[in-house]
């Protein structure tokens, strides 16, 4: 099994590549899709949550209001580390037990957005980094999440710069062009990460 680190800055366009990986035959682990698993209303993460912030970060159907929480820790460092400490582990249980389940031949790409500021590279035999210029990465997130600049450009900051990604990549994934280049590229990584399996 190959164990691939698959990461990128918000708007970057790792989504894609994770979702081009799949069509070649990767087995894609989601840590985003993890990470609203362990919060789902009746689990313990999402009872510490709302201990820790609050009943304002709820829907009122009882869920998680993400947006509403984005916006408290992604304005105050301290807060989204005790965030990162409630959620962070349960992923890491729930992203083992799946890798356990993989075939012994699988390429396992891990699509983790925060592989980086978690130091989490050693994890894996092959650091895939999804890299797009900053300017872009605001410009998509403005469109594809309807979030005005000011807030995209706080995600954007919050994340670690496209200079310490690439410096634990073993492998740069350019998204500045367009999505023909894109899956170019995203197939020869695909004839590279079966090479190195």
């Amino acid at each position: 099994m190959l164990r691939v680190g698959l990461t990128g800055g918000i708007g970057s366009g790792k989504s894609e590549v994770s979702r081009l990986l799949s069509e070649h035959g990767a087995v894609v682990i989601d840590a985003d899709q993890i990470a609203r698993e362990v919060v789902e209303p009746g689990t313990p993460a999402l009872e510490e949550i709302v201990a820790e912030f609050g009943n304002d970060v709820l829907t009122p159907q009882g869920t998680l209001d993400r947006p509403k929480l984005g916006e408290i820790v992604f304005a105050d460092q301290e807060r989204l580390d005790r965030l990162n400490g409630i959620v962070h582990p349960r992923v890491g249980e729930r992203t083992e037990e799946l890798m356990e389940q993989a075939p012994a031949d699988a390429v396992v790409i891990y699509d983790v957005p925060l592989l980086v500021e978690n130091g989490l590279q050693a994890m894996y035999d092959v650091v895939v980094v999804v890299d797009a210029p900053e300017d872009a990465q605001i410009r998509r997130v403005m469109t594809n999440r309807d979030m005005p600049e000011e807030q995209a450009r706080a995600r954007v900051r919050a994340q670690a710069t496209r200079e310490q990604r690439r410096a634990v990549a073993d492998i740069v994934i350019d998204n500045s062009g367009g999505l023909d280049e894109l899956s170019r590229r995203v197939a020869e990584v695909w004839e590279e990460l079966r090479k190195r399996a």
